[in-house]
């Protein structure tokens, strides 16, 4: 949807910035924090209850939920598992 009194769309403008391998990695990153978000609010768990029940201190959980940094692995599956959640790894569809 180009707007020409505007200019290109965003998905235009990060089609020519980006690869599809870094777009792709950006939407999983997204999709993972907010899946993360979504099971602290479901169990009604603060960010500092998680660090107290994830050893994760409650300012990088709070970095993660922003996207202001890229966890590594341990770390999330360190603030999964009091969600009651994991990783997967599944085909991609």
């Amino acid at each position: 949807m180009n707007n020409s009194a505007i200019g290109q769309s965003w998905e235009e403008v990060r089609a020519e910035l980006y690869t599809p391998e870094e777009i792709a990695e950006s939407n999983l990153r997204v999709a993972l924090i907010g899946e993360l978000i979504k099971a602290r609010n479901e169990k009604g768990i603060s960010q500092k209850k998680l660090e107290e029940l994830s050893g994760v201190k409650q300012p990088i959980i709070a970095r993660m939920e922003k996207g202001h940094t890229n966890a590594q692995i341990e770390t999330i599956l360190k603030i999964l598992a009091p969600l009651g959640k994991t990783l997967a790894v599944v085909p991609i569809s």
